[in-house]
């Protein structure tokens, strides 16, 4: 039975999926705009740091001002309305909420409102995939002692990626890469704030009607944001990752299988089951047509001449051998199809994407030379972009994972294009994040000690 048929039988029963976001922002917003258009599900409450602005969002996207009226949770479970709290905790702690939606972007933060929810038994979708990438599989472990699922977001690139890597998988093809698109050049691992607009292909003007963060999109800019997907799709699927950080070769959606391959077969690959991000720009900064750069892929091999023959048959586009074979998507509409993970998760119980397993890290890495007693501003900011590594050579380096590289200082000088660890930085160790993230190197590192000895 499909999931909106399902989302029917529950709207025509009265029995919605009661849903809980905390964060109106972009992300949120569009996921906002989309629930008056989906059936079987209520918005019970929106838990903003201003909801002054999540009341401009909502009339941003189209809602009527009285569907957030409610003055109370209870009046809104009675009506059907929405209720607007800046307290975020009368959202995971409310028993008749099922899901909660985590879109703040605010990794510390995500971590404690993840934690929370799960011990009030509220299952979690979590967007602020910046947390996914530094604790995501205690997370998920977390989740399963609690009885409740721990699910990335549909509609954002990690989820869509963990779709297409189960399809092959499931049809019994071996994955050979998957990842995403990305407009890319070297020098935009320094990009600011101040210079986004220009490189990303956005005019000031465009980026102040959409209501867009120039620090949030600096970080798919600058390389922290595809690091930080692709180390989520490796710890959801069990790809590994480059040695050295991802390499972004530029290739057209029709190169993609040519690619890909192994670097014994004239492809870009250090070995076959890895994550990779494709460049929609030459080395000279020059557009690739058709491009991948808003999509996501997975690349596929025949193992036998039959499959390869059934390839050629049916006309399927692969590389010059035949053996390759990518499956695409050139879009992705982010908040916009959040709705496939809530009604995933409460109807069929399964996340749309979860860490299994510690493969990938994400280091924070310095934009510029930096100096004692300078403040770390996290990805996308003045100071640190997020390089991918193995989470072996993370740990062995004792990595600073990006995600908490917020308002922390600096105690040692870092050179330019050096990744921090621990010992660089005042660290705070009072939140649940950092003791989330100690605890779960703890538990990995004999495992990664095993391994480097072998």
């Amino acid at each position: 039975m499909s999931l909106y048929t399902r989302l029917q039988q529950r709207a025509a029963e009265g029995r919605p999926i009661r849903i809980g976001l905390i964060g109106a922002g972009k992300f949120g917003s569009m996921y906002l705009a989309q629930i008056p258009r989906t059936p079987g599900v209520q918005l019970v409450a929106i838990a903003d740091l201003s909801p002054a602005a999540a009341r401009a969002n909502l009339e941003r996207v189209g809602w009527n001002p009285e569907r957030a009226a409610a003055g109370s949770v209870q009046e809104a479970l009675k009506t059907g309305s929405t209720w607007i709290t800046d307290d975020w905790q009368a959202v995971t702690r409310e028993p008749a909420i099922d899901i909660v939606v985590e879109c703040t972007g605010n990794p510390v933060a995500a971590v404690e409102h993840c934690l929370d929810a799960f011990a009030h038994g509220k299952h979690v979708v979590n967007v602020t995939v910046e947390a996914d990438a530094f604790c995501g599989p205690l997370l998920a472990r977390r989740a399963q002692q609690a009885g409740v699922v721990y699910s990335l977001a549909f509609g954002d690139q990690p989820a869509l990626i963990c779709d297409l890597v189960d399809w092959a998988r499931t049809c019994g093809f071996p994955v050979v890469a998957a990842g995403r698109g990305h407009k890319w050049l070297p020098h935009f691992t320094e990009s600011t704030p101040e210079t986004v607009w220009g490189n990303y292909g956005l005019t000031p003007e465009q980026a102040l009607r959409g209501g867009l963060n120039p620090k949030m999109f600096n970080s798919f800019l600058d390389g922290s944001k595809p690091s930080i997907e692709s180390s989520a799709v490796a710890n959801a699927t069990g790809l590994t990752v480059p040695s050295d950080g991802l390499l972004y070769p530029p290739a057209s959606v029709e190169d993609i299988p040519f690619v890909t391959r192994p670097r014994s077969e004239g492809g870009v690959l250090e070995r076959k089951g890895m994550v990779e991000v494709i460049s929609s720009l030459e080395a000279d900064g020059r557009k690739i047509p058709y491009d991948i750069r808003m999509g996501v892929w997975v690349t596929v091999e025949a193992e036998t001449d039959y499959i390869k023959n059934c390839f050629e048959e049916y006309n399927a586009h692969t590389d010059p051998s035949g053996r390759y074979f990518t499956l695409y998507k050139r879009w992705h509409l982010i908040g916009l199809e959040v709705g496939m993970s809530v009604a995933s998760v409460a109807l069929r119980g399964e996340p749309t994407g979860v860490a299994t397993c510690w493969n990938a890290d994400v280091v924070a890495t310095a934009k510029r030379d930096l100096a004692p007693g300078e403040m770390l501003d996290g990805e996308g900011g003045y100071t640190v972009w997020g390089k991918l590594l193995p989470a072996e050579r993370s740990l062995g380096l004792g990595g600073l994972p990006l995600g908490l590289a917020h308002s922390v200082k600096l105690v040692r000088p870092v050179k330019k294009g050096q990744s921090l660890c621990w010992a660089d930085v005042a660290m705070d160790t009072s939140t649940s994040a950092y003791r989330l993230r100690s605890e779960m190197e703890a538990m990995f590192a004999p495992a990664a000690q095993q391994a480097k000895a072998a």
